[in-house]
């Protein structure tokens, strides 16, 4: 009898490489471990409308997006996380006052600030030559001519302060950080950026006690699962309390040094078949 596990996969760097491409191997084992009776969710930073079609459509149970915002068991929205608006006013208002680009993340919706499409443009033009080194007989997952975050940040709009889940502050100053942590930390859990490419001194903030490893908990709750039942894989510092909580909690072999070091094992890099050596060590395949 097969006693069913639930693993949790973070995306950039995890499921995909910095590149967005993924591996052959990854998309094998997330549709071998649910064929073996498994759970996989995708557990991200990105929002909902960030997780493009085509890493859908690889196939999984449900989804935990804006780093712990939202929750999803199907196509259900079952947790939803959102900051009360004032708290977003304050944020917001502080962002401005600092000069910082930023974009709020809602389930469904991005809001940018005028130069977040700018930033993400420029390191897309940078990024050429790296990406001439990436693997070519990997699939892209944004599947498009056209990145489709750039249609995104291009949709420069009037601020919503409601159903805001997650804001992400893009700057090159590496005061930034300390300078947000300072101002915001009382009521918001502030982390370092994990897309460094948009800039050193970025960051992520959501309510405080909101992250992916304390939604995880409230979605296990739901599903009628233990965490000892949990498998955790990620690489960045969002990771860390998903890491944290999972019965077993695997870095990925391109994780940050501090990620590894609250991880329980660390396997093997994005496209180094690193999810699907976590998979087979486990026995989801």
């Amino acid at each position: 009898m097969i006693f069913p596990r639930i693993a949790f996969l973070d995306v950039d760097g995890t499921l995909i490489d910095s590149g967005e491409v993924i591996a052959d191997s990854t998309i094998e084992a997330v549709q071998t471990a649910r064929a073996n009776g498994h759970l996989v969710y995708l557990c991200t930073g990105r929002a909902s409308v960030e997780i493009y079609a085509k890493i859908r459509d690889i196939g999984f149970d449900g989804a935990i997006s804006a780093g712990g915002g939202f929750a999803e068991i199907g196509d259900e929205l079952v947790i939803s996380r959102t900051m009360p608006e004032e708290a977003v006013a304050r944020m917001v208002d502080f962002y401005d006052e600092s000069g910082y680009d930023f974009y709020l993340q809602a389930f469904a919706e991005l809001y940018p600030s005028p130069g977040v499409r700018g930033r993400f443009a420029s390191y897309l033009q940078d990024d050429q030559a790296r990406r001439g080194e990436t693997r070519t007989d990997l699939e892209s997952v944004t599947g498009e001519h056209e990145h489709p975050a750039l249609k995104a940040f291009a949709d420069v709009r009037p601020l919503s302060f409601t159903g805001i889940a997650k804001s992400v502050f893009l700057a090159g100053d590496l005061s930034a950080f300390d300078r947000v942590t300072a101002a915001l930390s009382g009521d918001f859990h502030v982390i370092t950026g994990t897309i460094p490419h948009m800039g050193k001194g970025s960051g992520e903030v959501t309510l405080g006690g909101v992250n992916k490893g304390s939604t995880i908990l409230q979605l296990l709750d739901k599903l009628g699962l233990d965490a000892s039942r949990a498998i955790g894989v990620g690489d960045s510092n969002n990771d860390i309390e998903m890491l944290q909580v999972c019965g077993v909690g695997i870095a990925m072999g391109n994780a940050t040094d501090a990620v590894k070091a609250h991880a329980d094992e660390v396997t093997t890099s994005v496209l180094d078949d690193g999810v699907w050596n976590a998979f087979r060590r486990h026995g989801l395949i």
